[in-house]
């Protein structure tokens, strides 16, 4: 099979049959093998019906249906998880990602040999309010993740080759980060490509603006997990490490002055009454507890049953 369409979807219910037969007009315009997999997101309106009315018409429709909502990366998990096509085209169900874009998206897999192919939504139909958080947040993403060809990480609209949503774990809130995932699982040709954006035709958004403070979060969290995941200890114990040092050079040197003014007949106070001493000791303790909590973490680490899963190409 060509391609896969995964089409994660929550109370579209007015756009699902224009949207299909959309699809279907191109794949069969240029002769693809393909399937589309509907993934129900938990909806409340008749969006269900209308995927049961589009499978019983067209063998080319699959469905998925979560009994309640968990959201887009959960969706994209189960998709990615069903899908066959050689390539797996992403989409967001409103109609406001255009099917005529994918014959390029798919000759940019086959034919230039990229791993990845995502959406830039150069001009866009969005007000304000949502356009400039959308450049800071991904200006900040770039930085992060060291993918700098990308405009636009949040953009639904992707190509894959198959073997790399095989090869990720997409989960929580990640989806923004799938060409992150991507490269940290060793898919390092990533490609960008500037798709059409359409204005919504039918219902509202689903995401407001608390999904930017999420999303930077979850950009942190990701960092993390992929950076020091399987070595805690890198980064707590070193953490930990230069705080101990710093607080005992501080009790040191408070001590110090005191011997020296006790030897010297000069008058002095308390070590006790200096506040540099209790600022001492506070770091002392903060970088025991730093570096044990790294040594935990290794050993949580240690007993994690995917810590070997490596990413392996191919064997000879």
């Amino acid at each position: 099979m060509d391609i896969s369409v995964v089409i994660p979807l929550f109370n579209e219910e007015e756009s699902l049959s224009e949207l299909y037969h959309w699809i279907e007009q191109v794949m069969n315009g240029n002769g693809f093998s393909f399937e589309v997999i509907f993934v129900n997101d938990g909806s409340t309106d008749h969006s269900w019906k209308v995927i049961e009315r589009l499978k019983a018409q067209s063998e080319h429709v699959k469905g998925i249906k979560f009994r309640r909502n968990y959201g887009k990366s959960p969706a994209l998990y189960c998709g990615f998880k069903a899908a066959q096509g050689d390539v797996v085209i992403t989409m967001d169900a409103d109609l406001q990602d255009s099917p005529e874009e994918i014959p390029e998206l798919y000759r940019m897999i086959k034919e230039e040999g990229y791993d990845l192919v995502s959406g830039w939504k150069k001009k866009r139909y969005d007000p304000v309010s949502k356009t400039l958080p959308t450049k800071i947040f991904n200006a900040t993403a770039r930085k992060v993740t060291g993918i700098k060809n990308l405009h636009d990480f949040n953009c639904g609209l992707k190509s894959y080759r198959r073997d790399v949503v095989k090869n990720i774990e997409v989960y929580g809130e990640m989806h923004r980060y799938i060409p992150y995932l991507a490269k940290s699982a060793g898919f390092r040709k990533i490609g960008e490509k500037v798709v059409r954006h359409q204005a919504r035709k039918y219902g509202t958004t689903k995401f407001g603006i608390n999904r930017f403070v999420n999303g930077y979060l979850d950009l942190l969290t990701l960092w993390f997990l992929l950076r020091f995941g399987v070595k805690p200890m890198h980064f707590f114990g070193l953490l930990g490490s230069l705080m101990f040092v710093l607080g005992f050079i501080a009790v040191a040197i408070v001590g110090g002055n005191k011997l020296y003014a006790v030897y010297n007949g000069l008058p002095y106070r308390l070590v006790t009454d200096s506040p540099y001493f209790y600022l001492a000791l506070t770091s002392m303790i903060i970088g025991t507890q730093l570096f044990l909590t790294g040594f935990l973490g290794e050993l949580v680490s240690r007993n994690a049953s995917g810590r070997n899963d490596y990413q392996i190409e191919e064997t000879i």
